[in-house]
This record gives structure tokens, C-alpha cells and sequence, in this order.
């Protein structure tokens, strides 16, 4: 029987992706208790604050000064993917719109023709830890849509499909696994039309556990990546620690962890199968398209910013919310 197995190779902190997708990262950080402002209550001297990406420390700074996170930025041409498993993000937007999300609430933010956003990460906790565990995951949008409206939806995590089986636990942030669907991605997402057969899944494996993925086209591209726990087996073949793998999709693949837990995450999607321009957050067909890109973000900054500070966050006390540019508010039905 042929191998599951394509490839075996570490992995940086940014993560190879096969297409669809763009961009995968893992934000772990064990940051400290929160000061007055929602930053962490303790020192910043000696980090490169405003790019603070040392991966020897418990927790960043990335690029905020005051609080951790990603101020104000634009994007264009595809779509961002966040899973926020613990901790919090503060989100505000040039179309209009904000809210705060995590502990299991993914985000799925079109950015299409383009629109500017922030990422914060509130340090909500003054007398404990703030634990902070998410992906960001890029997917590309076909030529057809990358100018499609730009929007952001939110899957709360009560909404996030869960099973379990034979000491594991899957959660389906996209997709379907064997018989459960994840809620349906924004209408121009590639992953939209399950013909895609794009998947998101983050498995937990419990020591002694194991777990058989579902069968996929032979057309699926598919990455298994090692995230955090114990080496994992993968038909025989050792997983290791920051290491990723490139699956055959139409193989049955079983992932075992034989000797601890094990945390992994799958991406899988048909490829576009069309020319990528990327530079930095725009991606687009073709070098042209980037420099328009650049030159409608000089010219209108995707709608502008009208949330004053680049790094705003929302008040200590604030739940978890969305509110729309139309005005929408929609909440989680456990707040």
C-alpha cells in the first residue's frame, strides 16, 4: 500500500503552506498579568518593540508598543483565518467594523478589495495570567474574487463542530469531517463550494490515542503540522516537533501518539492553480495588480481609519461581540 507520506520537514515559525492557502502561524504566549493600559505588567527593555518576534521568549510584543498585537495594516486579494483557542483579540476595521473574540471563536475575514484592520491582544486579567493560543491562517482567493466586498463573519465557538474518538478530539474550523460540517465561509471563499473539499482541523490526541483522517481527492493538496505536545505517529513515520508534512489526500492515513499528548493542525484544499504576486499584504495575479494595489491603498486607504490610535482596544470589561459597518450586532449565545 503506497505511503500517505510525500514529505517530512522542520518548519519556521511561519509555516510552508501548499496551495490554497498563503500563510499559517501559531501564536503561543504566555504573557503576564495586564498593567492599566492592557499591556503586560512588566518591563519592555531590551525587546524590539513595534517588532518583537523573539521566539526564545514566553510571549511578543509583535508589533505593538503598549499592547501586544498587529495595529492598523491593509490587506487585499485573499482571506485571513483566525482561531483564537484562549485569550482575546480586539478587532477594528476601516469598513466600519469591530468586536472582540476567542476562547474557541474564529474569525473569517474577506479582505478583497481591500481593507485596513487591527489585531490587539488585551491583557483583560490584572490579578492572573493572559494565555494567549491562536492560528492565522491566509487562504488565496481566486483571480474572480479578489476584489470581491470586503467583510469579516464570526464563528463562535459554540458553532465549531467538535468530535471525539478513540482519544482524540477534532475540532472542524472548516470543512467536513467524515459526516460533520463546519458553518459555511464567506460566499467568495474558495472554501465556500465543498467541491474545494478545503479543511481545517486542529486534533488533540491523547497518549495512546489515535485518529483516521478522512479520504480526500487525489487532487487535495494536505498539510499536517506538528504544533505542540509529543512527536506523533504518522503510518510509521515520526512526526517530530516543529516539523510538518505534506499528506496524499486519497490515502487513509491514521496519527497515533504512542508515547504523550500531541496537538496537530491539517490544511487541505484543491489547489487555485493560478499565478501568486505577493508582497507583503496584498496578493494578487500579477505584478501590475500589486502596484495598483499600492497605489489605491496611497490614495484611499481602503476606506480610511477613523478609530483614531492604530492600536485601540476595547474597554477591560467588554464581552465578546461583533457589530458590523451596517450596524449588526451579533454576540456569542454564552455571553
Amino acid at each position: 500500500m503506497a505511503s500517505p507520506v510525500r514529505s517530512n520537514r522542520p518548519m519556521g515559525f511561519v509555516r510552508e503552506t501548499l496551495d490554497p492557502f498563503l500563510f499559517c502561524v501559531h501564536h503561543l504566549d504566555l504573557y503576564p498579568e495586564g498593567n492599566d493600559l492592557m499591556g503586560p505588567d512588566e518591563p519592555l527593555i531590551g525587546r524590539h518593540i513595534g517588532s518583537d518576534f523573539d521566539e526564545a521568549n514566553e510571549w511578543k510584543m509583535y508589533h505593538g508598543r503598549r499592547v501586544p498585537g498587529f495595529p492598523a495594516h491593509p490587506h487585499r486579494g485573499f482571506e485571513t483565518i483566525t482561531v483564537v483557542l484562549d485569550g482575546l483579540v480586539d478587532h477594528f476595521d476601516s469598513g466600519g467594523s469591530t468586536g472582540r473574540y476567542g476562547f474557541g471563536d474564529v474569525q473569517w475575514m474577506t479582505a478583497g478589495s481591500g481593507l485596513m484592520h487591527s489585531e490587539m491582544f488585551p491583557l483583560v486579567n490584572s490579578d492572573k495570567p493572559n494565555r494567549l493560543d491562536l492560528f492565522q491562517i491566509w487562504i488565496n482567493l481566486p483571480s474572480k474574487d479578489k476584489m470581491a466586498k470586503p467583510g469579516y463573519e464570526m464563528i463562535w465557538a459554540e458553532q465549531v463542530p467538535r468530535v471525539t474518538q478513540d482519544g482524540a478530539s477534532v475540532r472542524i474550523v472548516a470543512g467536513q469531517w467524515f459526516d460533520t460540517k463546519a458553518p459555511a465561509p464567506p460566499s467568495a471563499s474558495w472554501a465556500y463550494n465543498p467541491e474545494n473539499e478545503v479543511g481545517l482541523f486542529i486534533i488533540n490526541i491523547d497518549q495512546g490515542g489515535s485518529v483516521e483522517l478522512p479520504i480526500g481527492s487525489s487532487e487535495v493538496n494536505r498539510m499536517l503540522y506538528h504544533i505542540d505536545g509529543h512527536e506523533a505517529l504518522v503510518d510509521g513515520q515520526t512526526l517530530k516537533a516543529k516539523h510538518g508534512m505534506e499528506l496524499r489526500a486519497d490515502v487513509a492515513t491514521t496519527l497515533s501518539a504512542p508515547d504523550a499528548d500531541v496537538r496537530v493542525l491539517v490544511l487541505q484544499g484543491r489547489p487555485i492553480k493560478e499565478p501568486v504576486v505577493q508582497h507583503g499584504p496584498f496578493v494578487m495575479n500579477t505584478r501590475d495588480e500589486i502596484y495598483q494595489a499600492f497605489s489605491d491603498y496611497q490614495r484611499t486607504e481602503f476606506g480610511g481609519w477613523s478609530w483614531g490610535a492604530s492600536d485601540i482596544v476595547h474597554p477591560r470589561e467588554q464581552k465578546r461581540f461583533a457589530k458590523m459597518g451596517d450596524g449588526r450586532l451579533e454576540t456569542p449565545t454564552s455571553e
